[in-house]
């Protein structure tokens, strides 16, 4: 499996991959695809990835976007969303998806990143529980964070206005 940045060739396979990875998922709204279309659109996408197969098929594909913590800009980004195909699930692509893309962010000088997410599959990526941040509306157990320079900033985080899609 290949991991490397999307092109415009992957767009329609990436809009496949967040509907139907999120289709029968019990937190989502469905509007995953929308987001991402959205923050590429807006020249949002700080980091863009997708999984490819041998067989040259697009399987997986990872989101990071900018987040300002209390309002400002602190060198943080948000992960996600983070999709795979339901057919290419459970074996490794989104875990691989995710270390990519953090690698990028570490070349790219960011402070850190946060998410929304299942503590059970990102803190064996090496994510924790926030202390510190606050995602608005969304309960402690769920907002995960992982330093990559310094320590974890206070405030709550932010994000781009394409996370409102489908509201």
């Amino acid at each position: 499996m290949l991991i490397r940045p999307e092109t415009p060739a992957d767009i329609d396979a990436i809009r496949r991959i967040n509907i139907d990875a999120f289709a029968d998922h019990p937190f989502s709204r469905q509007t995953e695809h929308l987001i991402v279309e959205e923050l590429r659109a807006a020249g949002a996408l700080a980091v863009s990835l997708v999984a490819e197969e041998q067989d040259g098929s697009v399987v997986g594909h990872i989101a990071f976007s900018s987040a300002p913590i209390g309002g400002r800009d602190q060198g943080w980004y948000l992960l996600g969303p983070v999709a795979v195909l339901p057919g290419s699930q459970r074996r490794g692509v989104g875990s691989a998806l995710v270390r990519q893309g953090l690698d990028a962010l570490r070349a790219m000088g960011a402070q850190g990143c946060a998410l929304v997410g299942d503590p059970a599959f990102y803190t064996r990526l090496g994510f924790r529980q926030a202390v510190r941040l606050a995602y608005p509306g969304v309960p402690g157990e769920f907002v995960l964070c992982l330093p990559l320079a310094g320590e974890e900033p206070v405030g709550d985080i932010g994000h781009h206005p394409a996370f409102e899609a489908g509201l």
